[in-house]
């Protein structure tokens, strides 16, 4: 049985979703600007959430939103928009830039072979329900309004500190959100925004009487409660998400539809790069694809990734990316050899690594497990479902011109023509390929 660490427990419990089909939220990114590898991380590890429950048996109806709403750049709503901040860097539109940064994280998430969700949630198309979920919190005593916005009133959710195990006592003024004399308490939170007159904000709908536009918690809210409907059974997101993005969408929600949002919530944690926070002024902001100009595939980073747990704390090198690569190397040439010799085993591990895997996605014990057995082709398979990593459509074959140069070696060979066959074995580790001679005739290998 599969057994996740349910975030609003604070504990490890047994999945048992609402029906055999899971339906599962994931926050997405703000689409201002590339996705850096630190971003790409929880992706990956909610890939393996949703292979790992398509190896249990279930089906999945899966939502990724994509914030092409401008928001502002602190929680404490306030400070420039988001996306205004990258139209003014690239001199484009706000909808261009919204457009591109969708495109390029699509790119990335087809690179990385991550299972698509059911439905690409673009913030934008929600903002009727936006409108009304904020008039039905209005409606039932939930909100208060300002000169700048309407505002979630947290006094009145009387559960709202829990989720995140927060103490709204010790809260001071200005520390969690921007403190004004209209608010009531300094955990409230914008649920709209109005657009003052020669304010920059090009993203703009008519709400009371006046443009403005959603605040950023809503959007999650008002898409899950049309695409999937409450509650739902896994909420998945970054633990920067938990004191206030995911508290605020859970208030927004039982405030809006009176109803619970999730039943169980995953958070990841965020990595480091050589031991320091992820920042452009280290220049250690790496995208996807310098890795892949640095010689690495998106499957090693993958695979980098998947060597650790979604909850632990993780630090990249390019040594660590350097063992990863080698570590698939070594899966993929296990592989390879099996399709050459016909190798079977008659027992199956498989079970036992799905078995490792349910154990709160530990896909770090899992690899271990995978390192030391002796796998079938179908266990691979298997194996190969799980983990995404392209194990198999990199393994069972070489390209032609690599298949017609080991059988010209060989034909070189049994003539004694030794430095013909030489200058073939350097012509495949061009290719990528080399090849070891054995009584039963050559193995070939990647390298």
């Amino acid at each position: 049985m599969l057994k996740i660490y349910n975030t609003a427990s604070r504990k490890l419990e047994s999945f048992k979703p609402l029906s055999d089909v899971v339906k599962i939220y994931t926050c997405g990114p703000t689409v201002y600007n590339d996705a850096h590898i630190g971003n790409l991380t929880a992706y990956i590890y909610w890939d393996l959430l949703i292979r790992c429950l398509h190896a249990n048996g279930y089906g999945v109806k899966r939502i990724l939103n994509l914030t092409d709403v401008g928001h502002l750049v602190s929680d404490a709503d306030e400070g420039e928009d988001k996306l205004e901040k990258g139209a003014e860097r690239e001199g484009k539109t706000v909808w261009e830039v919204a457009e591109t940064y969708i495109e390029k994280f699509k790119k990335d998430y087809k690179a990385l072979e991550l299972v698509e969700p059911d439905v690409w949630a673009r913030a934008t198309n929600y903002i009727e329900e936006d409108i009304s979920a904020v008039d039905a919190m209005t409606k039932r005593g939930f909100t208060y309004e300002t000169a700048d916005g309407v505002y979630y009133d947290t006094s009145k959710f009387e559960h709202y500190a829990n989720f995140a195990k927060l103490d709204l006592s010790g809260l001071q003024a200005g520390a969690r959100v921007g403190f004004s004399d209209e608010k009531k308490n300094v955990s409230d939170f914008a649920v709209w925004k109005f657009i003052k007159p020669g304010e920059k904000h090009a993203m703009r709908w008519d709400y009371l009487g006046q443009p403005g536009y959603p605040g950023w918690h809503l959007e999650c809210a008002t898409i899950i409660h049309k695409e999937l409907g409450e509650p739902i059974d896994i909420h998945t997101g970054g633990i920067d998400h938990i004191p206030i993005h995911h508290t605020n969408e859970i208030a927004e929600s039982f405030a809006a539809y009176g109803t619970e949002l999730s039943r169980y919530w995953l958070h990841c944690n965020f990595i480091t790069i050589d031991g320091e926070k992820i920042s452009k002024s280290l220049g250690n902001v790496y995208l996807l694809s310098d890795l892949v100009e640095r010689g690495f595939s998106p499957m090693d980073y993958k695979m980098w990734v998947l060597s650790g747990h979604y909850q632990g704390t993780r630090n990249f090198t390019f040594e660590s990316l350097l063992a990863a690569k080698n570590r698939r190397l070594n899966w993929r040439n296990k592989i390879a050899l099996l399709y050459q010799r016909d190798l079977e085993f008659d027992h199956s591990v498989f079970d036992k690594i799905l078995e490792t895997v349910n154990n709160n996605l530990n896909s770090a014990e899992a690899f271990s497990l995978i390192d030391t057995s002796n796998l079938s082709l179908d266990d691979w398979k298997k194996v190969d479902e799980l983990f995404g990593l392209r194990l198999m459509a990199d393994s069972n074959n070489i390209d032609s011109e690599a298949d017609a140069l080991i059988h010209e070696r060989e034909i070189a060979r049994e003539k004694k023509d030794y430095h013909r066959a030489d200058e073939i074995r350097d012509k495949l580790k061009m290719l990528g390929i080399t090849v070891e001679d054995t009584p039963d005739g050559p193995i070939w290998q990647y390298i």
